[in-house]
């Protein structure tokens, strides 16, 4: 993308990011318990350009360190591209997936490969297992962005031991997209989505699971 997106999370996250950090960062610092004062460093979706990134260019972008495990043996090429990567000045690392409307919590399954397909269907099993082992749901199923992004997550924190976190940033008040006015219709509609796919309340990883809630009234 060359430009600003017109209406979506697309929009809004770049406006958070590139105009009005101070918001974004005081609800993603307040949500991962750090100081106030703690620094973030954005590196996409910066204008002009707001590109985003994927795959080992996501992690070079955000001066992760070197991987431990290789992440070809994970998931194939061409993963989740993230609406937003950053870093914290405490070393944090910061993945982020935004939503303006209730639609986007659902998603397409996945139309990998099948060569492609049966390692992602492995390594949802794996994780599945991990994080909700009496589910069996389909991960690659009709929350599979959820799903893998939350897979990634475990990846790079139990693999290879870096410092992630993983930051859903969901808008108040896009109205071009009619998004929720109320907080309450994401937390109910997110109830419904941990429900689908076997999660509990207390699954391994869900100190770096980050729910963000920002009106986007305060960022025109």
């Amino acid at each position: 993308m060359t430009h600003r997106a017109e209406k979506g999370s697309k929009r809004w996250i770049q406006v958070a990011v590139n105009d009005k950090p101070a918001i974004l960062n005081s609800a993603i610092l307040e949500s991962l318990r750090l100081p106030g004062q703690t620094g973030i460093q954005w590196a996409s979706p910066l204008e002009p350009r707001y590109r985003e990134h994927r795959d080992l260019a996501a992690l070079k972008v955000i001066q992760a360190p070197p991987l431990r495990v290789g992440l070809d043996s994970f998931w194939p090429r061409r993963g989740p591209v993230w609406d937003a990567l950053g870093h914290a000045s405490t070393g944090d690392l910061l993945f982020v997936e935004a939503k303006a409307h209730i639609a986007e919590a659902a998603s397409p399954r996945s139309k990998a490969t099948p060569a492609s397909y049966s390692l992602i269907q492995k390594s949802l099993e794996q994780v599945r297992a991990r994080l909700a082992p009496r589910s069996r749901a389909d991960w690659a199923g009709t929350f599979f962005q959820y799903a893998n992004r939350l897979a990634h997550l475990w990846f790079y924190r139990e693999k290879n031991r870096l410092p992630a976190h993983l930051v859903f940033v969901y808008f108040l008040n896009a109205r071009e997209v009619d998004g929720p006015e109320r907080r309450e219709e994401w937390e109910a509609a997110l109830t419904l989505l941990h429900a689908a796919l076997g999660l509990g309340r207390r699954h391994a990883l869900r100190h770096f699971v980050h729910d963000v809630f920002i009106d986007v009234d305060q960022l025109t």
